[in-house]
């Protein structure tokens, strides 16, 4: 009796829980006054396309889209039931921007968009009011109207800006796997067995491990090849890889597996016990060897084999099959996996492999922050140029990576994100298998200016060795991260640099070591920061050349020796992410040079501005002239910040005779040198006027003298300096016929930081009959600096390049 009223009571539960459920699940009409609206509509978790007809193999997919747009930025498009649609933006949040944006790899959301900013979308609206919490892996799993049921139109397509910031692992920069894998491999690093090894940096041979849970694990060796070992190499930053000595960890495991099976004590030839300390002496292996032999009895396999072709740019987006977790053996027959992997150039120890690698030479990096990074140009034909973004990948960005010296592409930028190159544009759909020594063996289409402009210009962000170099530096006293004064490591000490001849490229080199981007000033006097914890200074004479990636690569003196050792003297830097790149138009020099003889009369002016060689001191004023090679100049700011002076505009001086404010003392160098790079004659250039004189379409401009108006040059804007204003010269009077270099050199003295000093200067072969001049051959690069070749004289004893 009690058992049939005990089913009954069961049978009755179940059927009032259905009920409940069901009329939880229907939709409740509105009380309020408004019968013209539509009820709301039931919110519930969309279905999965797990749960749908779709097969259980087929996941979400996600993708930005539209126009114009920058690469993290765009149109929501999902793909389901093998089509691609949008999502209204009717209850639309930054939480489900978060969402999304970290199903596309990016780390989160700083904004989203609505009424079809990017652009109306085609074909089904997927998903409409849609609520995320901001949490959800997926946005699948948040509530919405259900797939396919919505009553809006393509006008109100939603969109996302993410932060430009990628999630570690994710291997497609357009569409990524939207479905949360616990599978999903982000993190690989190498964990050396060789004592000696693990006291190096980089690391470039270990057991290959992979972030697992809150720990780390291995990778069964059964199957690997040297295809598996370059992905992972590029992975942590390495070019090429090399192949392991299999015996010599062969031996050692051996040897590891003998001896820690030996018996503590041992026999005497005599039938008596060895002494305790004998027998530990020869029955302890070494370390390198127990700890292969110990890793071998530990199940710590997650992955119990890698397939990769070799031109994968992650270890994800190899072929893996992942150990079972009731497996009683996950690598039977087999041990860790091991890699050894060659460094580039910049990362190789002073005692590293015999081989010596070589980095292209026609393909560079410029306009990044961080080393590794930046827009990529390519030499053809002694002159620089860009490649344009259309259909720029991880593949073909981890071809230039790797012949740059570092490991595979971590990202493959578009849309100049590192900046707008200037001249030509030799590649467009550049195509590489991932396979190529250099980019040029990739096939690529010429282009014309039809094609692309500048705005596309492509660029990449490359792996790159960790070298733990932020970890012997840091800045402190500062008001934020990014601003402080510079205290170095040497040894176990910590203390200040001295500032005496602490420029721009000193700070330079602090602020990428500690991976703060580019230094905007160095700092000399830092008494007016917090100095309640100054240590003793432990550096002086640090001189650098700014391509450095740690201060100790830098020359500096063995002993401390400062003249103005005090705490307020200690050097300091303020970085920051972005900075201007100043670069001259040098067709337009070569366009409109000329030769004029100017009046004395009409020279005074410029002679108190010293626009004049010396010898015009001794002219008979006001009588006779000066020969005067004159030219345009036209400088565009090509970088990610404006160019502002260094001075405020209460320290600007007033110059009555031109009736305008200097902001810079010297803002350019002109200069004509003869073939051994003396010179023969000079000008500088004061910035008269530092404004906006042009821009590029969709750039406004920002920098007016007129009315005492700020001074600067917005980023896509130039300012031109014609042929016929005052000081826009070099005073050739004094200079016999013959062959010589015109040089002109921008912000010379490294006053306001820029990301690349390399393109301040242009040079130009010069040819003078003593009537008539022509120019040919001029080209950007690096300014012959008499100074600099100074800087770098070696006083004996006194100076160490070594690294700290």
């Amino acid at each position: 009796m009690e058992k049939s009223r005990a089913g009954r009571q069961l049978v009755f539960s179940l059927l009032f829980a259905l009920w409940f459920t069901c009329c939880l699940t229907q939709t409740t009409p509105s009380n309020a006054p408004t019968p013209t609206l539509t009820p709301t509509p039931t919110l519930t978790p969309s279905p999965s396309p797990s749960s749908s007809s779709q097969p259980q193999t087929e996941r979400l997919k996600v993708r930005l889209a539209g126009y114009p747009r920058k690469h993290n930025e765009g149109r929501i498009e999902l793909f389901h039931k093998g089509e691609w649609g949008t999502i209204c933006d009717d209850d639309f949040s930054i939480s489900n921007a978060n969402v999304l944006c970290r199903q596309l790899g990016f780390v989160s959301a700083t904004g989203w968009t609505h009424s079809a900013k990017y652009g109306k979308g085609q074909g089904k609206i997927w998903l409409d009011n849609v609520q995320c919490n901001g949490g959800e892996k997926s946005v699948e799993v948040c509530k919405s109207r259900g797939w396919g049921n919505s009553d809006c139109t393509h006008d109100e397509d939603a969109g996302v800006v993410c932060k430009d910031e990628r999630i570690p692992g994710f291997v497609d920069s357009n569409v990524i796997d939207a479905q949360v894998d616990e599978n999903r491999i982000e993190v690989v690093r190498l964990r050396p067995v060789v004592a000696m090894a693990r006291k190096k940096m980089p690391v470039t041979e270990g057991v290959v491990e992979v972030k697992y849970k809150d720990g780390w694990a291995q990778i069964c060796d059964l199957g690997w090849t040297i295809k598996n070992t370059r992905v992972v190499c590029g992975m942590l930053g390495f070019p090429h890889e090399k192949k392991v000595n299999k015996n010599f960890y062969k031996r050692l495991r051996k040897r590891a597996a003998v001896k820690v099976s030996r018996p503590k004590v041992n026999v005497s030839a005599g039938g008596r016990p060895a002494s305790k300390a004998k027998a530990n002496s020869k029955s302890k292996p070494s370390s390198a060897a127990k700890r292969l032999y110990l890793e071998r009895q530990k199940n710590f396999y997650h992955l119990h084999s890698v397939a990769c072709t070799g031109t994968e740019v992650h270890l994800a987006a190899c072929t893996l099959e992942f150990s079972k977790p009731n497996a009683t053996s996950t690598c039977a027959g087999g041990t860790a996996a091991v890699v050894s992997c060659m460094p580039g150039p910049m990362f190789m120890q002073s005692s590293g492999s015999k081989k010596k690698l070589k980095i292209s030479n026609n393909v560079r990096l410029k306009g990044g922050s961080r080393l590794g990074e930046g827009r990529v140009e390519v030499l053809k034909d002694n002159e620089w140029g860009t490649v344009c973004d259309d259909r720029w990948n991880l593949q073909s960005a981890s071809v230039v990576c790797r012949e740059l010296g570092y490991g595979s592409a971590k990202e493959a930028l578009t849309g100049a994100r590192m900046g707008q190159g200037m001249g030509p544009i030799y590649m467009n759909e550049v195509k590489c298998l991932g396979v190529e020594k250099s980019v040029w063996s990739c096939p690529f289409k010429n282009i014309t200016s039809e094609d692309c402009q500048h705005m596309e210009d492509a660029a990449v962000r490359c792996n790159v060795p960790y070298m733990g170099l932020e970890n012997s530096i840091r800045i402190v006293g500062g008001r934020s991260t990014y601003e402080g004064r510079v205290e170095v490591q040497v040894g176990s000490k910590w203390g200040t640099v001295c500032s005496s001849g602490w420029t721009t490229r000193e700070a330079m080199v602090v602020c990428r070591q500690l991976g703060l981007g580019y230094s905007m000033h160095a700092i000399n006097e830092t008494w007016y920061w917090d100095s309640s914890n100054v240590t003793e200074m432990i550096m002086s004479g640090v001189k650098c050349t700014g391509s450095e990636i740690s201060l100790g690569h830098c020359q500096h003196h063995k002993t401390v020796s400062c003249q103005k050792s005090a705490a307020k003297f200690a050097a300091g830097v303020i970085c920051s992410d972005t900075a201007s790149d100043l670069v001259l138009n040098a067709p337009l020099v070569q366009q409109t040079v000329y030769i004029e003889d100017r009046p004395l009369h009409m020279l005074y002016c410029a002679a108190e501005e010293d626009c004049l060689s010396k010898s015009a001191a001794q002219a008979n004023w006001p009588y006779g002239h000066r020969r005067l090679l004159r030219f345009s100049s036209q400088i565009h700011n090509i970088g990610r910040a404006d160019f502002k002076p260094k001075a405020g505009r209460h320290s600007w001086v007033w110059h009555a005779c031109h009736g305008h404010y200097h902001s810079m003392n010297i803002f350019t160098h002109y200069d004509l040198l003869n073939a051994n790079g003396t010179k023969v004659a000079e000008g500088h250039k004061a910035s008269f006027c530092l404004e906006d004189t042009d821009c590029q379409e969709g750039v406004s401009k920002r920098y007016e003298c007129a009315n005492f108006g700020d001074q600067g040059i917005t980023v896509g804007c130039w300012d031109l300096y014609r042929h016929d204003i005052d000081c826009q010269w070099i005073d050739i009077t004094d200079v016999k016929p013959g062959n010589y270099i015109m040089q002109v050199v921008i912000n010379p003295n490294h006053e306001v930081a820029e990301s690349d000093f390399t393109n301040n200067a242009m040079k130009c072969n010069c040819k003078y009959d003593g009537h008539r001049i022509w120019l040919h051959n001029c080209h950007i690069g690096d300014a012959f600096s008499e100074e600099a070749e100074r800087r770098f004289e070696k006083y004996p004893g006194q100076l160490n390049n070594q690294v700290s």
